[in-house]
């Protein structure tokens, strides 16, 4: 529990100056929403200067962040400027749809990534691992918008997969086969585009991890006594190889939003991509800064995660952090 309430009081520090490094940065930016307004003939200054009372934009940076935070205890996280709503229920919708994407996306790119580095490891420099290497390779090297665009050219030759949004406009009038089936055919291209951006450094590491466990002396050992196989790898290896790809876990729940924004903006996918990229174009102060402190918020929990699993699993570190 001391762990546990350290690595708490770090994310909190973490999330509080990450919150007030953006602040300082859009007020060293010249202009903001309401001084792009005033290209409008037909907006008085009047009006303009209510909208920058309104929004708190007329207080120096302590008295903004101070009301900013304000906000935040009550959920709102400050007031969006084109939509004229709380940011806190607009982030949450699109974070749902992005989590909705992002963690099947995930799930599948570990499952395929240990049974492909296992795999290779087991066969190293034969055909099979060459196989599986030539093809992360390929993957690593190709820019996630060719990945997206050469799946959305598949849907369209194939006709296979919708192209666009996550329902169809007539979803509310199909049955409900209908729309099991309509949602998978607007689900399967997102996720298999983050699934194949991802799965290529996965199986790298899974990869290197296993092979540096299969030539330590107690896998040959244990290979003596005659275990080998699948029941090698997965009951003996793999536990053993854990503590890295433990850690990579973290970072990969850490990379799920940044992984997930340009995936989003080519398949139109209704997440927190394309309403990031409206903010920005727009200078939507406080929907940016939702957006960045969600995707620290997703730094510490994989962060955290990972700890406490390699705390649980890893008695050297448990043994460390008694001693602290």
């Amino acid at each position: 529990m001391r762990f546990l309430r350290r690595r708490i009081l770090h994310s909190l520090f973490l999330l509080v100056g990450v919150s007030l490094l953006c602040f300082t940065l859009f007020r060293m930016v010249p202009g903001d929403y309401v001084s792009e307004m005033r290209l409008n003939p037909q907006i008085s200054a009047a009006t303009l200067a209510g909208l920058r009372t309104q929004y708190g934009l007329d207080q120096p940076l302590p008295g903004q962040y101070i009301r900013w935070l304000g906000s935040v205890m009550r959920g709102e996280f400050g007031y969006s400027f084109t939509y004229n709503t709380p940011v806190g229920p607009l982030l949450g919708l699109r974070f749902k749809n992005t989590l909705l994407l992002a963690l099947p996306a995930m799930a599948l790119a570990w499952i395929l990534a240990l049974g492909m580095g296992c795999w290779s490891a087991w066969h190293r420099e034969r055909w099979q691992d060459h196989v599986v290497s030539t093809g992360a390779t390929v993957l690593l090297i190709m820019p996630d918008i060719v990945i997206a665009l050469g799946l959305l050219l598949l849907a369209l030759r194939s006709g296979w997969f919708a192209v666009g949004g996550m329902v169809s406009l007539n979803f509310e009038q199909l049955s409900f086969a209908a729309k099991l089936k309509d949602i998978v055919a607007h689900f399967t291209l997102p996720v298999a585009a983050l699934t194949l951006s991802s799965l290529p450094v996965l199986v790298r590491h899974v990869r290197a991890a296993v092979i540096e466990v299969l030539d330590a002396p107690y896998t040959k050992a244990a290979r003596g006594h005659g275990i080998a196989g699948a029941r090698l790898v997965f009951r003996h290896v793999l536990p053993a190889a854990c503590n890295p790809l433990v850690s990579l876990l973290g970072l990969s729940i850490a990379g799920l939003l940044s992984g997930s924004l340009l995936i989003e903006v080519i398949m139109s996918w209704p997440g927190l991509g394309p309403l990031l990229l409206e903010a920005v174009q727009a200078r939507d102060l406080y929907v940016i800064i939702g957006c960045v402190v969600i995707s620290t918020g997703l730094l510490v929990v994989g962060s955290m995660l990972s700890d406490v699993l390699l705390f649980l699993m890893d008695p050297r570190i448990r043994a460390e952090a008694s001693e602290k």
